[in-house]
């Protein structure tokens, strides 16, 4: 074992013995496999299987003892908590002084042998941007490497938005009236598509065509000559997104694959990728192809501990699948019957429906019974309450919530092919080739069914699953394996529960 090896090793160790709270298992070999990074210029890529705030120190430590510089991705709600707790602490607690920079100060690289922490945004603008103050040398950590194509996607995204037209107008007051009726023939061409729950649709010729000539005549214009460089651009999506209450709408060219642009900056960099579920297989060969990583790295996968952080899983059988249109009908009763003999004791509750009527025909039935203790995608949420939400709302904004004690899904999270943007993604895997179900649908499914899984093993909570295809299609066991360690139940009996 190496100088810096030993050294986190022993520290770590003392660290975690002095604790207690309830540790995580694999501290010691994440710490490890680091520290091997930072000593080699290895590259590394570590699926931890639980959230950051068991497995953040596993890192941390490393970084405050070796005496490189580092640079740090991570999001600005943790990087937050990092700079303001963690960080001080451990620093008191090793005696150390390592200097510490954000992405609001200036760093000379030069002479700077600290941890810098920056956004996503900051770190794929300086990547991909024209900036390059981040020496392309610097041993990079990325943790919460499940939502990069996610990041790469946003910041690529270019957009139009509403208060952009009037900015045109104002910038270009020659070409006023072209501009204006441009935008009031998007405006009632978009309004005419059919409403999907979705809110959103794909720009059809006749639109691209308008706004394409927009293009060419302002073809100067910073905004409009990006929009106009994706006309031509198979793997770009040109759509829409609507907002009904302000009868308003934005256009976004977004890029259909990440891989392309990520892989030239990927291969000659130092790079650990670190987070809760990337792919269902350690080597994360879904993954790597993603996100254009082509480098044989090295991988490795933890799993949770088979008695610890197993979780209750309830899987109702013989119900109707959620294609049928009894589905729902029989949904309301088993929620009813869920949340009324598990209220009193598993709190809070989450209840995760992706279809609006649905969503609202739970909230106004519950509502009736546990009154405001009821809501419906909102973050004010204590202990007591009974959460009602989509995969969106939950995949956005489960890092803020408390832990449920009973997560009940109604449908596996697969995306829907009504989802004009997701059939979009599966007609550009299908021209690529590419097994869209196997390749982009599953993933999917089984990250955000990791993703609301963990914080659940961590109080060994129950997830009720009434989706039914889990025990009647190809792919459920894909699905139960993603969920492992469970004990499956077949019924719920308080008298029993922790």
């Amino acid at each position: 074992m190496s100088l810096l090896e030993a050294e986190v090793h022993i520290s770590l160790r003392e660290f975690l013995r002095h604790q207690k709270q309830p540790l995580w298992d694999h501290h010691l070999t994440m710490a490890r496999l680091v520290s091997r990074a930072l000593r080699l210029d290895r590259s590394a890529l570590i699926q931890t299987g639980s959230t950051f705030s068991r497995y953040g120190l596993s890192y941390l430590m490393p970084c405050l003892l070796s005496d490189r510089p580092i640079l740090l991705v991570v999001p600005l709600d943790i990087q937050q908590q990092l700079i303001e707790q963690d960080i001080p602490y451990l620093q008191g607690w090793l005696n150390t002084n390592k200097a510490i920079a954000n992405q609001e100060q200036e760093v000379d690289f030069t002479t700077f042998k600290g941890l810098l922490i920056v956004s996503p945004d900051v770190w794929l603008g300086d990547l991909l941007g024209h900036r390059k103050q981040i020496p392309n040398d610097i041993l990079t950590l990325i943790d919460q490497a499940d939502y990069l194509e996610e990041w790469t996607k946003d910041y690529l995204t270019t957009n139009i938005f509403p208060d952009d037209w009037s900015q045109l107008q104002h910038r270009y007051p020659a070409y006023g009236n072209l501009i204006q009726e441009v935008k009031l023939f998007l405006e009632k061409s978009i309004f005419s598509h059919p409403q999907n729950p979705y809110r959103c649709c794909l720009l059809d010729k006749e639109e691209k065509e308008s706004l394409s000539h927009l293009c060419y005549i302002l073809h100067s214009d910073p905004l409009l000559e990006k929009f106009a460089q994706s006309f031509d651009n198979k793997s770009q999506l040109l759509w829409a997104s609507i907002n009904q209450e302000k009868q308003s709408f934005s256009i976004h060219s977004t890029p259909l694959d990440v891989s392309s642009v990520l892989a030239p900056h990927l291969e000659d960099s130092t790079l650990v990728f670190m987070g809760g579920f990337l792919d269902s297989q350690k080597m994360a060969p879904i993954y790597r192809q993603t996100i254009g990583l082509s480098e044989d790295i090295l991988c490795l996968k933890f799993f949770p501990h088979r008695q610890n952080e197993l979780i209750n899983l309830y899987i109702r059988d013989r119900l109707p699948m959620p294609n049928t249109p009894e589905f729902y009908r029989v949904l309301i009763e088993e929620v009813k019957q869920l949340v009324f003999s598990c209220y009193e004791k598993l709190n809070p509750i989450t209840i995760i429906v992706d279809d609006v009527p649905a969503k609202a025909q739970v909230a106004t039935f519950l509502a009736a019974e546990f009154g405001s203790q009821v809501k419906v995608e909102s973050t004010q949420i204590d202990d007591k309450s009974i959460l009602i939400s989509g995969w969106k709302f939950w995949h956005q904004n489960q890092g803020k919530l408390p832990n449920p004690q009973l997560l009940i899904i109604a449908t596996l999270p697969i995306p829907s092919l009504e989802n004009p943007l997701v059939a979009a993604q599966v007609n550009y895997c299908k021209k690529q080739r590419k097994d869209w179900f196997r390749f982009y649908l599953l993933p999917t499914a089984l990250t955000e069914l990791q993703r609301a899984v963990m914080p659940l093993r961590e109080s060994q909570g129950i997830m009720a699953l009434l989706d039914n295809r889990v025990n009647y299609r190809s792919y459920g066991s894909s699905i139960l394996t993603a969920l492992e360690p469970y004990a499956k139940i077949d019924y719920i009996d308080i008298n029993f529960l922790p």
